[in-house]
């Protein structure tokens, strides 16, 4: 397993996010002309209500956490990458930070009221594991919002086959951790697509998804049954 075929071993995805945990925020916004905090806020206002109790799985350096927090929620950011919860300490210190593993997250039945992922729900070695962890730690009627990067149908397509496959692996070359810029795009072309993922949602209710900048990013939603 590559980087250059999107799969890597659990260590290995671990290692790579720990190496460019320095550059991270800023290929985010790279990357993404600015939006992605657009979207994660979008994320927040679609499933996570004042006072609830958050889970924000592989939180990364802690966006997405932050702005479900500024809410009024009480939010717990779980991620297995020790130099991206560092950088998230730093810029949240109220906020609990866990070290931990989406596969067997170390909370228990239906601790939280909603519970997000941002760009990190692809890098699982088992996504159907992944979401059944999730929804064992949601109460009944908790809300599930995945955030994640999707491959445009539309006239987007050929923007999003340059964009990715050409341009991110290039900045790699420059940047720390470059086989992560090969990793992505390789990432995003082996995950499901909207449809298919929604699917795999089969424990919760009221799924649905929102596609963002054309189809480039989609929103899924899901209630607890």
């Amino acid at each position: 397993m590559t980087a250059r075929t999107g799969t890597l071993p659990p260590e290995g995805v671990r290692s790579m996010f720990d190496r460019i945990a320095p550059v991270y925020d800023l290929m985010n916004r790279v990357m993404t002309a600015g939006l992605d905090q657009r979207w994660r806020r979008a994320t927040v206002r679609a499933v996570v209500r004042p006072e609830d109790r958050v889970l924000d799985a592989a939180c990364g350096t802690g966006d997405l956490a932050i702005a479900a927090a500024r809410t009024g929620a009480t939010v717990t950011g779980l991620d297995f990458s020790e130099r991206m919860l560092e950088r998230a300490q730093r810029k949240a210190p109220d906020i609990d930070w866990v070290r931990g593993d989406m596969l067997a997250l170390p909370f228990a039945d239906q601790s939280f009221d909603s519970a997000t992922v941002g760009f990190g729900v692809r890098n699982v070695a088992d996504l159907e594991l992944a979401l059944a962890e999730l929804h064992r730690v949601l109460r009944p009627g908790g809300r599930l919002g995945i955030l994640e990067i999707t491959r445009p149908s539309g006239r987007l397509r050929f923007f999003y086959s340059l964009w990715f496959d050409r341009i991110v692996p290039l900045l790699g070359k420059v940047l720390p951790g470059g086989d992560a810029y090969t990793y992505l795009p390789a990432s995003v072309r082996r995950f499901p697509g909207p449809d298919e993922l929604a699917k795999l949602l089969s424990g919760f209710d009221e799924v649905r998804y929102r596609l963002f900048a054309g189809g480039i990013v989609a929103l899924h939603t899901g209630v607890k049954s």
